[in-house]
């Protein structure tokens, strides 16, 4: 994830706690003991889209996106070639889930369809 994030020329910046530092190797990050602050990797897909990446581990990379930036079919598309991006790199589904109901993804890029995919019914959005 950490060379994607450079390779693309994305804007980014990688934070522990208030200090902004230079990106670390992804072993370095991921081999850091579980006392220590849990880092942020912010990346602007362009001006006005950011997306947080927080490392948990090396299995789980969590980030959050604000829905409000993803105004408009280009931007919609801009994240879903984002997710597909990660997806193809990682050979790992990619999901989209609302802020606490994580088992229930609503988005996300399907490995085997090579491909973003609607996952939730939205006749049944509340």
């Amino acid at each position: 994830m950490f060379d994607l994030v450079q390779t693309q020329g994305w804007k980014w910046e990688y934070s522990v706690g208030d200090a902004v530092v230079p990106l670390p190797s992804a072993t370095d990050v991921l081999a850091r003991s579980a006392d220590d602050e849990l880092p942020i990797l912010r990346v602007w897909l362009a001006p006005g889209v950011l997306i947080n990446f927080w490392p948990y581990s090396a299995v789980e990379i969590d980030f959050d996106i604000d829905l409000r930036e993803l105004q408009g079919q280009q931007r919609l598309d801009m994240m879903c070639g984002f997710f597909a991006l990660i997806g193809r790199r990682l050979d790992k589904p990619v999901l989209m889930a609302s802020e606490g109901d994580y088992q229930h993804p609503v988005l996300g890029f399907d490995v085997e369809a090579d491909r973003v995919v609607l996952l939730a019914d939205p006749r049944l959005a509340g």
